[in-house]
């Protein structure tokens, strides 16, 4: 996705962000109804929150990948993980333990010595990248809040169905013609991010924000891979070492997930469950 919103990059980036929207507003409602699901949903106000903050999230990115260099946008959008579990542990009360902190840090380490950080980054830039960052996390958030109310497809179809009106209207009036494969391309982005959005909404309905949230850098790990495998790149020793360090911070902080280890104060209260009669 991230090559092909940089390769779009003569089409502006909240038209992008409209295609992308449509596809996944057609495919959701699709599945919703082989699903037999109500499409509006049960909590339309998280559905709405979700929505509108995964929106400003997806516009402020797209804008970061056309304006900056693809490696430092994609960096910067990778702080979205620490900024997830952030959020959850004041919104949700999901906190991370001590140690994921420690290897969510040597995941985005890792990150940061694969992608790097270009110097010309403005100012302005990187308040947009951050702030795509945040709202990011806010969003998925939000996902996880929808768990004890909506199915996953819902959540998915109610993020484009918040995006098509608002950036629509807008880029009514500044349109840009697609040509030739642009149309193929916008097509297959939309279609990607679609399937990617409701595995994504599946997970984090199913485990905390903290034991989620970090696997996002793995993306980094498949674009190192199929870079190599496919289109001949190369890859720097410090970026080498940036890809051990991703797959350590990740399987590290996947063995030490939250909420494996049981409360001792809680479990210390609970009481003792009563012995069958039949068993004395």
């Amino acid at each position: 996705m991230n090559v092909g919103v940089k390769y779009l990059d003569h089409i502006p980036s909240h038209e992008i962000v409209l295609f992308r929207a449509a596809v996944t507003l057609v495919m959701g409602y699709i599945l919703i109804r082989r699903a037999g699901l109500n499409p509006w949903g049960n909590n339309k106000k998280y559905l709405l929150l979700r929505g509108l903050t995964g929106t400003t999230a997806l516009v402020m990115y797209f804008y970061t990948l056309q304006h900056m260099p693809l490696a430092s946008a994609v960096t910067i959008q990778f702080l979205s993980p620490i900024f997830t579990i952030i959020i959850s542990s004041l919104f949700l009360k999901e906190r991370a333990t001590p140690i994921q902190w420690l290897f969510f840090l040597i995941a985005f380490a890792g990150v940061v010595m694969v992608k790097g950080f270009d110097a010309r980054v403005t100012v302005p830039e990187l308040i947009i990248g951050i702030t795509a960052a945040v709202f990011s996390g806010m969003a998925y958030n939000f996902i996880r809040k929808l768990k004890d109310y909506d199915h996953a497809l819902v959540v998915v179809f109610y993020f484009p169905l918040v995006t098509v009106p608002i950036v629509g209207s807008y880029t009514i009036f500044h349109w840009v013609t697609p040509i030739g494969w642009d149309w193929l391309i916008l097509i297959l982005i939309g279609l990607v991010v679609t399937a990617a959005q409701i595995y994504l909404t599946k997970a984090y309905q199913a485990e905390r924000a903290s034991n989620i949230s970090i696997y996002n850098y793995l993306g980094t790990v498949y674009a190192i891979i199929i870079g190599l495998t496919f289109f001949d790149e190369t890859i720097s020793l410090p970026g080498y070492a940036g890809f051990v360090l991703i797959i350590i911070g990740v399987a590290m902080s996947n063995h030490f997930r939250a909420g494996d280890v049981p409360d001792q104060k809680n479990a210390a209260a609970k009481p003792v469950p009563e012995t069958n009669p039949t068993e004395k």
